[in-house]
């Protein structure tokens, strides 16, 4: 089980979560977000960030340009689409060689067959919660409803989800359940991270051998 820690953005905070060794670490270029981190790159963040821990930019609706920039400046390794990004747009920065990660909202009306357009152009989905507006609500879902994924591509399990949700996603057990997606769930503020409680986390989801 890979753990993302995402909505990061204060250098002290990122060195405090990266002792835990995620594995990927996310970083929202959003600008409506309250956990964006601006365009331009931190020179700590490149430093700081272990190797072994990829980088994933966090977009809503960019230009292809802006995302291939982006990752340039900031060195990323995966890019996670939360907007309307069309097959062919997947298509365009996953022959970049960038890791595709496309983010569905779910709801009890969404149409699982509405993925397999996306089938040959991304690496990973991403199934969160539906909300108004694009990104995280903070809620979770009803992970019940992902019994209608059949696909073979692996996903990340995100909305929600907290320090005492261990036993929930040990019961949970699909198959194709490839990473837990953490955020506001480990929040004192907007982007900052309590780094006890992600520790803890990573420390008792990889005792289990999830």
């Amino acid at each position: 089980m890979k753990i993302k820690v995402c909505g990061m953005r204060e250098p002290a905070n990122i060195t405090g979560v990266v002792t835990a060794m995620p594995d990927f670490l996310g970083f929202i270029f959003y600008p409506k977000s309250k956990r964006s981190v601006g365009f331009e790159p931190l020179p700590e963040v490149l430093t700081i960030v272990p190797a072994s821990v990829k980088k994933v930019g966090v977009f809503v609706n960019e230009t292809p340009e802006n995302v291939l920039l982006l990752c340039a400046n900031w060195d990323l390794n995966a890019i996670q689409l939360h907007g309307n990004e069309s097959p062919e747009f997947c298509t365009q920065l996953h022959q970049e060689g960038l890791i595709v990660i496309k983010a569905f909202s779910i709801d009890e009306s969404f149409d699982f067959d509405t993925l397999n357009e996306y089938y040959d152009c991304c690496d990973f989905f991403l199934f969160d919660t539906k909300g108004q507006l694009p990104g995280g609500t903070g809620k979770k879902f009803n992970w019940h409803l992902l019994s209608n994924y059949q696909l073979k591509i692996p996903f990340f399990l995100s909305g929600g989800i907290g320090p005492d949700d261990l036993n929930a996603i040990k019961e949970f057990g699909h198959p194709m359940l490839f990473g837990i997606d953490i955020n506001s769930g480990f929040e004192i503020s907007p982007a900052f991270k309590d780094v006890d409680k992600v520790h803890k986390f990573i420390r008792e989801i990889r005792k289990y051998n999830l």
